[in-house]
């Protein structure tokens, strides 16, 4: 995605072609965004619209020493995070752990993961419980740290390492099973 200096500056503007020009630029990344985080393209679709309207209602506060990319790529997460908080009531209610044992369970998998490909291990993310879906991506692809992430969901930190080590044995368990079928 290159965005062009030029088409922002309509954008400011409030140029409506500009605007749906810089949409289909920015869609498909920002969507593949949006898909880490929700279970179906729908949820997606409606995230993805509403960061959109945020990034051109604080497009005049964008500075130009910083990528484009990676200003959009906050807005979007901080929508996503904003839509996490909005239905956190509707949600079960997490459980809160105060202590995170580190296991020995952890352990290379790279033959399973030749055998996987990408969609496969996206298909299983997307099946995590909701929170743990989220800190897993917040921590492991976005590489936000426990402290932050507990900040951002209003969790503790101990509970964002208990959804990063439940989401980890899933997604283990997963692995194993998967090649333990094909082999």
């Amino acid at each position: 995605m290159n965005v062009q200096p030029h088409l922002i500056a309509l954008c400011l503007k409030q140029d409506r072609k500009a605007e749906y020009e810089l949409y289909k630029q920015s869609y498909s990344y920002l969507m593949s965004i949006c898909m880490r985080y929700s279970r179906d393209k729908d949820t997606a679709s409606e995230a993805l619209n509403a960061g959109y309207l945020k990034i051109l209602k604080n497009l005049p506060s964008y500075k130009p020493e910083i990528p484009f990319k990676a200003w959009i790529r906050q807005i979007m997460i901080n929508t996503l995070i904003d839509v996490y908080r909005k239905h956190k009531r509707e949600r079960e209610k997490l459980t809160y752990v105060d202590e995170y044992f580190d296991t020995a369970d952890f352990s290379d998998v790279n033959v399973a993961l030749a055998r996987l490909n990408c969609k496969q291990i996206l298909d299983e993310i997307a099946r995590l419980p909701e929170a743990t879906r989220r800190v897993f991506n917040l921590f492991v692809i976005d590489g936000y740290s426990h402290r932050e992430i507990g900040e951002m969901l209003e969790i503790s930190e101990g509970t964002s390492k208990w959804h990063l080590n439940a989401a980890r044995q899933k997604l283990k368990e997963y692995i194993e099973t998967t090649v333990l079928t094909r082999v």
